[in-house]
């Protein structure tokens, strides 16, 4: 849902370039994006190698579940800093209890497993957000915290370098294979699908239903959203646990396409990940945001992360650029967004 101001009665104007970006901020997300491929493309050709391509399609994917579910934490007014930890937790714990009690379970149920587990620890989150009546940023630093001392202290701390097989296979199957010009086969993985489903499902969740529409409600204005009858614990509770569940799925691909098991693996991408959701277009606030705009910001923080060596850029300044996109993001839409009197539940 976008910023919507409904047009006076008899007005026949048409809105300004100003009022459509401000309507639709992923606009300049996906602009931004355009002109750094066509600059990178220019400086360095292999850009648009097909294998560069594929390294960012493929680094894409665990980026993008995890903005999908921080971007339905900050549309109801959110965040969450723990769903790295409930990732590293449910894939470490699930791979570990495959390969030593159910080697040979079928990777469907494993998927299933992780995305349920991962439901249930982002579940707490919102019980914990709704009943203690903190700041989410808060009661996720403490669970982050939790999580991954459970994970350290009572499942392991050593990599698991044999996988199942059929994790293996998973992470392995390729859509198609590509040869570049250095005779390199590249494969596109089958689980780069999983993406555009998850974001065709947010796509429906939050634009076609009316949990999305309670999601945003709270995120605008809880006191409003809670007289129209949108339930908070409700909506507390499923934004974390949907969080929570493509946390699962995302440390469970995680683990089939590194094929192996690191306890200390996913830490630190939090910052990022939340700035590819505000660079998307949602605010910090809440009420706000786009499914389409969160994947435009995982595209620009990847691309970004991805061309700098290919520029001649060192790699070191990777946080130096997305600190400044981020910086000019909040700029952005600070300037862009409503009056405190004029804000209403969307």
């Amino acid at each position: 849902m976008t910023d919507q101001t409904a047009p006076k009665r008899g007005a026949t104007q048409r809105p300004g370039l100003g009022e459509i970006v401000r309507r639709r901020p992923e606009i300049v997300t996906l602009t931004i994006l355009v002109v750094i491929c066509v600059a990178v493309a220019i400086i360095n050709p292999n850009f648009l190698q097909p294998g560069s391509l594929i390294d960012m399609g493929r680094a894409s994917v665990v980026t993008g579940l995890f903005a999908l579910g921080v971007f339905a934490i900050l549309a109801a007014g959110g965040i969450d800093v723990s769903f790295t930890a409930i990732a590293a937790l449910t894939m470490y714990s699930l791979t570990s209890f495959v390969i030593g009690v159910a080697p040979g379970m079928p990777m469907g149920a494993i998927i299933a497993i992780a995305v349920v587990a991962g439901a249930l620890l982002g579940a707490v989150n919102g019980l914990l957000v709704h009943g203690l009546r903190v700041p989410s940023l808060i009661v996720t630093i403490g669970t982050q915290y939790l999580f991954r001392g459970i994970l350290l202290a009572f499942v392991g701390t050593v990599w698991l370098m044999e996988l199942p097989p059929q994790m293996t296979a998973f992470g392995k199957a390729a859509l198609f294979q590509f040869e570049g010009m250095n005779g390199v086969t590249v494969d596109l993985p089958a689980y780069f699908l999983i993406f555009p489903a998850v974001v065709a499902l947010a796509w429906f969740l939050f634009d076609r239903t009316l949990m999305g529409r309670a999601i945003f409600a709270t995120g605008g204005n809880p006191e409003v959203a809670a007289r129209l009858g949108y339930g908070q614990r409700i909506v507390h509770v499923f934004v974390f646990g949907f969080a929570g569940a493509l946390a699962g799925l995302a440390g469970i691909i995680h683990v089939s396409a590194t094929r192996m098991a690191n306890p200390f693996d996913l830490v630190g991408m939090e910052i990022e990940v939340i700035a590819a959701v505000v660079l998307g277009g949602a605010r910090i606030t809440g009420g706000t945001g786009s499914v389409l705009g969160t994947v435009a910001g995982v595209l620009l923080i990847t691309v970004v992360n991805n061309t700098l060596v290919l520029v001649g850029i060192p790699s070191t300044w990777q946080r130096v650029v997305v600190g400044a996109f981020i910086l000019l993001a909040a700029a952005f839409f600070v300037r862009r967004a409503p009056k405190p009197q004029k804000r209403k539940a969307e």
